[in-house]
């Protein structure tokens, strides 16, 4: 498995509260804006739908590919991200 990013390393560190959408690791400012076009503002809101989708990494893949058009390293970034996340904190 890749090394993670710092971004990845901060998000994990802490309860997520309010973070914007973009603070996700494999989220940046496209995506980012894509997703809150699409009503995704939140890092939360993201992770209700990671959630919902029962944490399955493809099936959430899919979702985050065909709602904002993210490519497979921003896909297992962000799976990875929300996945050690709910580890640490559910």
């Amino acid at each position: 498995m890749s090394s993670t990013s710092q971004k990845h390393k901060e998000f994990v560190a802490e309860p997520m509260g309010e973070k914007s959408v973009n603070a996700l690791a494999g989220i940046g400012e496209v995506l980012g804006k894509r997703l809150e076009e699409k009503g995704f503002d939140k890092a939360y809101v993201v992770l209700g739908q990671f959630l919902v989708l029962k944490k399955d990494e493809e099936f959430f893949r899919d979702w985050l590919k065909d709602t904002c058009g993210a490519n497979s390293k921003q896909q297992g970034d962000c799976y990875g991200c929300l996945r050690e996340w709910c580890d640490s904190f559910l």
